[in-house]
C-alpha cells in the first residue's frame, strides 16, 4: 500500500464533527493517519442554544429572533473551524450546501438546501474529495435513523453509500479524478449502553439525567455495532469540540456535560461503529474490531527464527 492511511467523515451540519466520533477521529490523528471532515452544509437553520450568549454583555444581549438568526449563521463558521483544530482534522471541506431545516418547513423547500439537490449532483460531489483524498476508511451516519429523521443526516447517509461504490468505478463521472475505492465504511453510533451508563453514572452521582424513558424507548441499534474504539485519553476532543460550537452548545447542559472527560473515560471510554461495508475481509459479527483501519494497515513479516 502506497496511500498513507486516511480517515474522511461526512457530516450534516457544522456541530456534528463534535458529537459524533470527536475522540475516535483524535487518537487516529495523535497516530498520524489523515484525517479529513467533509461538512455538508453550513448550518443556516440553526437556533441559538446558549441561553447564555443573550445575557447584558453577551452577543446576542437585545436581538430581535431575526438578528439572532443571522448573527448565528455568521458565527457558525469560526466554531466550526475552532472545532475542527481541537479534534485534529487536517484538511475540512465544506460540500457547499444550504442547511435544509426540518422537514415540512420553508427552508426545507430551499432551492440551494442540501435536500433539494439533484443527489447525482451532491454525490458527484462527495466521489470528487474521496478521489482527491483518497480515504481507505469513511465514516458516516447510518441506514437507520428513525430516532432523529432530520432531511440532511438522511441525504448524508444517501450520498456517502452511492459514493463509496461510485468512487472506484471509472463509469461514474470521469471528470472528477481518477477512481479510488475506500476500503470500509462506517456507520457512527449512539449506543443504549452508552446512553444506560451516563444515566446511570449521573443518578450515582447525585445529578439529575437527561434521560427520561422516552430516551430508552428509541431504537435500539447495539446489536449490530461491530466496531468499539478505546477513546478514555481522547474525551478532551468531544468536550472541547462542543465547547466550540459556542451558539449550539449549552456549556450548563448536563446532556452534554453532566459527567466530565475523566468520569466519561471511566464509565464508558469508547465510540461506538457498524462497520457496515468491507473489501478487505468479512465484516465482524457482535463487536469483534478494535481498529476501523484492521485489514487495511500494512502487515509487517516476522523475522525468520
Amino acid at each position: 500500500m502506497t496511500d498513507p492511511l486516511t480517515l474522511l467523515t461526512v457530516h450534516a451540519h457544522p456541530d456534528d464533527e463534535a458529537s459524533k466520533g470527536a475522540g475516535t477521529v483524535a487518537r487516529y490523528h495523535a497516530e498520524g493517519v489523515h484525517t479529513i471532515l467533509v461538512c455538508c452544509t453550513g448550518g443556516e437553520e440553526g437556533d441559538l442554544q446558549n441561553p447564555t450568549m443573550r445575557e447584558p454583555g453577551q452577543p446576542f444581549h437585545g436581538l430581535t429572533p431575526e438578528e439572532e438568526k443571522r448573527k448565528v449563521a455568521e458565527l457558525r463558521p469560526a466554531e466550526l473551524a475552532e472545532s475542527a483544530r481541537i479534534i485534529g482534522f487536517d484538511e475540512v471541506v465544506m460540500l457547499g450546501y444550504r442547511d435544509s431545516g426540518m422537514a415540512d418547513t420553508e427552508p426545507n423547500e430551499h432551492p440551494d438546501s442540501f435536500h433539494q439537490a439533484p443527489i447525482e449532483e451532491s454525490t458527484g460531489r462527495l466521489v470528487e474529495v474521496i478521489r482527491r483524498t483518497r480515504p481507505q476508511v469513511v465514516m458516516t451516519y447510518g441506514d437507520d435513523q428513525s430516532g432523529y429523521p432530520h432531511p440532511d443526516h438522511l441525504r448524508v447517509h444517501d450520498i456517502s453509500v452511492l459514493a463509496f461504490d461510485r468512487a472506484g468505478d471509472p463509469d461514474w463521472y470521469p471528470e472528477l479524478g481518477e477512481p479510488f475505492q475506500p476500503s470500509k465504511m462506517y456507520y457512527s453510533s449512539w449506543s443504549r449502553a452508552r446512553m444506560a451508563a451516563v444515566h446511570e453514572a449521573l443518578l450515582g452521582h447525585g445529578r439529575e439525567s437527561p434521560f427520561d424513558e422516552k430516551w430508552f424507548e428509541r431504537p435500539d441499534q447495539d446489536h449490530r455495532i461491530t466496531t468499539r474504539i478505546d477513546v478514555s485519553e481522547y474525551q478532551w476532543a468531544r468536550s472541547g469540540a462542543l465547547r466550540a460550537h459556542a451558539t449550539q452548545v449549552d456549556p450548563t447542559a448536563g446532556f452534554w456535560f453532566g459527567l466530565d472527560d475523566v468520569e466519561m473515560a471511566t464509565i464508558y471510554p469508547w465510540d461506538d461503529f457498524i462497520l457496515a461495508r468491507s473489501v478487505v475481509g468479512d465484516i465482524p459479527a457482535d463487536d469483534a474490531e478494535r481498529d476501523l483501519f484492521a485489514g487495511v494497515r500494512p502487515t509487517v513479516a516476522s523475522e525468520p527464527s
